[in-house]
């Protein structure tokens, strides 16, 4: 790879005066493009924006070429940064928006390692200082990457290397296939796995009984190893089966109730949980905001209400009483899931009196991951005991921007949408899928699940290649995506170390006050012997 390198660019980075200033200005150039894309996301800001224009011929540029040793800017398409960089004997320019960098010498595109993680940073840097909108008007709090110390450094040579792949099938206990479908899209969800084999919850220090977490760091040591056995979740599905009653036995399930029982559960046995503002890594990964808005249709009075989510449930167009015509797409069932709906009857406290109603849904505060279940299984109303399924194909991206369905983007009173950041910041992309063929009663979950860069298709004890095509044409019962860039707040102690600490120090008050009592009673006794 070494050798592959532009020879060119290596000399001019040799020189420290000449590597300064042409990192500079490559900052320079990549920064300016950034905030020009990133002030231009909504319509009105856009027509007041003036787009650059090209120093040889005069065209508007939407992504312009900058010479790196001069103020030139041109225009690929009519060449003029290529004559500029001819006439000039300049050999370096580079495009705005991508950070391309160009080598006149070479008479091509480069690749320059430095360079590119000079673009990086400086792109993140700039997303940090334009998300002010996201913790009380204040700025992101700025990524600062692991430097591990010497304490660190001496842990990480004790430790064994162990393979990162997580490639390994789980075997049916009997009807656990939907047990096994969302345990890998836990091993595969990779702020659960970052947590789990970083030693945050060690199952051979904890003394709790029937806990969750102990099995979910037990599942990730089992997963990440050098075996492809399969291994039997046996000691997880008692554990459920002990926490949730209605789990229990060898009968099929339904995937999405095992998730959220498995959720609360983690959640529970959750060193330092809580019931209000958790930190648990449950919370943490999955939590958001869902604001509901009802507004009164005579005096427009309107009523928010925030409630907390962790995933999101969506209707298809399959269901009783509804036209099934078209295709369900996961955009459409997002655009249905915030539109307002009409209630029959509502009592406005404004009006006194009952009147006409709309509600509307939209996400308040973005998870980092976002799990999406489409309502496949229907229940008719004359007969509870029979399940109609909706078998029908929904169409869902590889990657989503989730903008459009928060509340930020939601048009206020005077028709405007508020600064909402860049749009980078709203984008996820996906990781795992669960599809269910068969019927409610004996049908059958299985799994795509990303790893590293490949996709796997994880049928209990099967693992086999798959790809993103196939993924993308499965028939879909539950998606998760994770947030591409993730927000950085400002460091705060957790709630059970403050607990822990107030604890303690209420205990050392205790100790003191009974061996001030002590000496009181020694001094007492030795009194009464005078």
């Amino acid at each position: 790879m070494e050798s592959r390198r532009c020879e060119h660019i290596r000399e001019h980075l040799a020189d420290a005066a000449a590597k300064d200033a042409l990192l500079d200005k490559f900052k320079t150039v990549v920064s300016w493009g950034a905030r020009h894309s990133y002030q231009g996301v909504s319509t009105a800001k856009r027509r007041k924006i003036a787009c650059p224009s090209c120093s040889g011929c005069g065209s508007s540029l939407a992504r312009p070429f900058v010479c790196l040793h001069c103020s030139f800017m041109g225009c690929w398409s009519d060449g003029h940064i290529l004559d500029h960089l001819r006439d000039a004997s300049h050999r370096f320019c580079a495009e705005s928006k991508l950070g391309s960098l160009y080598c006149a010498a070479c008479d091509d595109f480069i690749y320059e390692p430095s360079i590119v993680h000079l673009y990086s940073s400086t792109i993140l840097s700039v997303e940090e200082k334009a998300t002010k909108f996201q913790v009380s008007k204040k700025g992101r709090e700025p990524y600062r990457p692991w430097v591990p110390n010497e304490k660190d450094n001496a842990a990480l040579q004790a430790m064994e290397a162990s393979p990162c792949q997580g490639r390994r099938g789980l075997l049916n206990l009997g009807q656990t296939c939907f047990m096994n479908s969302i345990l890998q899209s836990f091993v595969h969800n990779p702020l659960l796995r970052n947590y789990f084999l970083s030693d945050k919850h060690n199952h051979m220090l904890c003394k709790n009984k029937d806990c969750t977490c102990c099995e979910m760091d037990k599942l990730f040591a089992e997963m990440f190893t050098d075996t492809s056995v399969p291994y039997g979740p046996a000691s997880f599905l008692f554990t459920t089966w002990r926490a949730c009653s209605d789990l229990s036995g060898y009968a099929q399930q339904d995937a999405h109730e095992f998730f959220i029982s498995t959720l609360n559960q983690i959640h529970s046995t959750s060193r330092g949980s809580t019931n209000v503002s958790c930190i648990c890594i449950i919370h943490s990964t999955f939590a958001g905001q869902l604001q509901s808005v009802t507004k009164c249709e005579k005096c427009g009075n309107v009523v928010p209400t925030v409630d907390p989510m962790l995933d999101i449930s969506l209707e298809l167009r399959g269901r009783s009483g509804e036209n099934s015509s078209g295709e369900d797409t996961l955009l459409g069932c997002l655009k249905k899931f915030t539109q307002p709906e009409k209630l029959g009857s509502y009592h406005c406290k404004k009006c006194g009196k009952a009147q006409d109603a709309s509600k509307r849904l939209s996400i308040k505060k973005l998870p980092p991951v976002l799990s999406f279940q489409f309502k496949r299984f229907e229940h008719k109303l004359g007969d509870k005991g029979t399940a109609q399924k909706i078998d029908g194909t929904v169409r869902f991206p590889a990657t989503l921007n989730m903008l459009p369905y928060t509340t930020l983007a939601a048009p206020g009173k005077d028709k405007t949408v508020p600064h909402v950041g860049p749009e980078a910041m709203y984008d996820y992309d996906l990781f795992a899928v669960i599809c269910h063929d068969g019927q409610i009663d004996n049908g059958h979950y299985y799994t795509f699940a990303r790893c590293q860069n490949e996709w796997y298709r994880f049928d209990d004890d099967k693992v086999t290649l798959s790809s993103l095509n196939e993924s993308l044409r499965a028939r879909a019962y539950m998606c998760f995506y994770v947030k591409r860039h993730l927000d950085y707040k400002p460091y705060a102690t957790p709630t059970y170390i403050l607990t822990r600490e107030v604890e303690l120090q209420k205990e050392k008050e205790r100790e003191r006050e009974k061996e001030l009592a002590r000496m009181k009673e020694v001094e007492d006794a030795l009194l009464a012997t005078v």
